[in-house]
């Protein structure tokens, strides 16, 4: 087996991304398609296929020199039965059926799960999680994701919604959410939130800054900026750097509380300001954790990137085989 591989797919609302990676987890070919939602998304299904198909052909391969595909999708996942429902980014309303038509077209064993969930796994397993049994993975982007690894196993919950660390509520009574509830740490933590953020203390702050500016001066302000601006001890900045990181600490905090992983790591598009978030959200982290959690699960940026959703995807294929 040693010598077979896997296919790791990563499929998002814009691009699909594809790997072909060993079973040590080293990536050999990547590669990516632009995601086609047109049509209710009728056309992603296929495009994966023929994508997988032309570049076996491509590289000389055969099915059977494969372990399995693995991919991660938005939406709600079904894993016995490999639907995916719910995920309205794709254009995908209704039902639709990845396991049943990729194995039928590839002849190739097929994994799916959360897209969070997978990127979870491939921090775990080939990035900060150092493979460590117990780590939480929180991704900060246009939303907030995150998949739990307990004792091993990825946790799903009952009805799929384990690790849903979006909706935690930080604010009660806050910022509405896409969710129907109010206060979620999506609404405060995610590249969306943190402008949210920066344009009502921009609308309370009185004294001279280059944030409260821009924002006044109706320019374009992203999460970005706010970070950047931070960085350069821009008072109206650091206070909404500030606000994030607590309530994203108090998040992380009542996570580490509950499961008292070796890990957090924290991911996403958001987490590439890098130390100032860390820095920030470790102060509020420690004031909010039980000592013992306090000294025992750290928290670390993510390392994998972009790679991090085709590494867990394709670790989906092993996780039998693992247990």
């Amino acid at each position: 087996m040693d010598d077979k591989k896997l296919i790791g797919i990563d499929l998002g609302g814009t691009t699909t991304k594809f790997a072909i990676i060993t079973p040590a987890g080293e990536v050999q070919q990547r590669w990516s398609i632009e995601t086609d939602i047109l049509e209710d998304g009728q056309h992603i299904i296929p495009n994966i296929i023929d994508s997988i198909n032309h570049h076996l052909d491509l590289y000389q391969m055969k099915s059977e020199q494969f372990i399995g595909i693995g991919m991660g999708s938005p939406g709600s996942v079904d894993l016995a039965a490999g639907t995916v429902s719910g995920a309205y980014n794709l254009n995908w309303e209704g039902t639709v059926y990845p396991k049943r038509d990729i194995e039928a077209a590839t002849h190739i064993d097929f994994k799916i799960d959360n897209d969070a969930n997978v990127a979870a796994l491939g921090e775990r397993w080939q990035g900060a999680g150092d493979n460590d049994p117990d780590v939480t993975f929180v991704t900060l982007g246009t939303g907030v994701g995150g998949g739990v690894i307990a004792d091993g196993h990825l946790l799903h919950g009952v009805a799929g919604s384990a690790g849903e660390l979006g909706h935690i509520t930080v604010q009660p009574g806050g910022y509405l959410c896409t969710c129907g509830k109010r206060g979620c740490l999506e609404q405060y933590a995610s590249a969306t939130g943190v402008v949210h953020i920066a344009r009502d203390m921009a609308e309370e702050y009185s004294g001279d800054a280059q944030l409260k500016f821009m924002v006044d001066d109706g320019q374009d302000v992203s999460s970005k900026t706010v970070f950047d601006l931070a960085k350069d001890n821009d008072p109206l900045a650091s206070k909404v750097v500030d606000r994030v990181c607590f309530y994203l600490g108090l998040a992380l905090a009542n996570v580490g509380n509950m499961l008292n992983p070796k890990y957090i790591v924290i991911g996403g598009g958001v987490s590439a300001a890098g130390d100032i978030l860390l820095n920030g959200v470790q102060k509020y982290f420690e004031e909010n954790t039980f000592p013992n959690v306090r000294h025992t699960t750290a928290l670390r940026l993510a390392t994998l990137g972009n790679e991090a959703g085709v590494i867990g995807a394709a670790s989906l294929v092993l996780q039998d085989q693992q247990e």
